[in-house]
């Protein structure tokens, strides 16, 4: 009687475990699905219409998601949606980089400085070594005319990457404010080297003479 009772439970059991099986394999199947739309209307510069479609599958709690609607979005100009989304996304993964510098990019096509200072400060409370992040929080004061401020954040990317245009020349400039004179000759002198007849660079030079 036991072996029958069991026998008779197998089938149900069986079902259930098929049922199991199949729900979260054809929910990956949607995933898959709309992502792929979503990247080939991307491809066809329709960033709203990829946005709706991923939309139809979303999930608050999915970092993948939200991280490609703040991209979209952001693509597609709206740059509140974007944030919204991207700001899920650094909820959901708070040690993480990525979304971050995702973030930046709403925050800076509103010009919300204020608030990408405390952003790249809170990549570099992870990642002390970011150039990016370094570098952008040097433009950032550069550009404010917080020179002394800026300094020591280019001076880091610089010391990380010696021979890079961008830093150099953002460094060179910031000497010059600085009015330290012979480091701003000097790096002027190191972007000739990369970019020969460099007009920015030559630029500045003519203001040391």
């Amino acid at each position: 009687m036991d072996l029958l009772k069991t026998i008779s439970i197998l089938p149900v059991l069986l079902l259930a475990v098929s049922m199991a099986v199949t729900v979260p394999v054809q929910g990956q199947d949607a995933l898959v699905e709309a992502f792929r739309v979503s990247y080939e209307l991307e491809h066809q510069g329709n960033y709203t219409n990829a946005a709706v479609r991923l939309q139809q599958v979303y999930q608050r709690d999915s970092y993948e998601i939200n991280l490609r609607l703040g991209w979209l979005y952001y693509r597609a100009g709206a740059f509140d949606e974007s944030e919204a989304y991207y700001s899920n996304a650094v909820a959901l993964k708070p040690y993480a980089v990525e979304p971050r510098f995702g973030l930046a990019l709403p925050l800076a096509a509103a010009g919300k400085s204020d608030e990408l200072i405390v952003l790249y400060g809170r990549i570099l409370e992870t990642d002390p070594q970011n150039s990016i992040a370094n570098y952008r929080l040097g433009l950032i004061f550069y550009n404010r005319g917080e020179y002394e401020k800026a300094d020591s954040y280019i001076e880091k990317v610089v010391n990380l990457y010696p021979f890079d245009y961008d830093s150099l020349i953002l460094f060179g400039w910031n000497k010059l404010a600085l009015q330290r004179n012979r480091e701003a000759r000097v790096l002027f002198q190191k972007v000739l080297l990369y970019s020969p007849g460099d007009e920015s660079a030559l630029q500045g030079l003519e203001m040391l003479k």
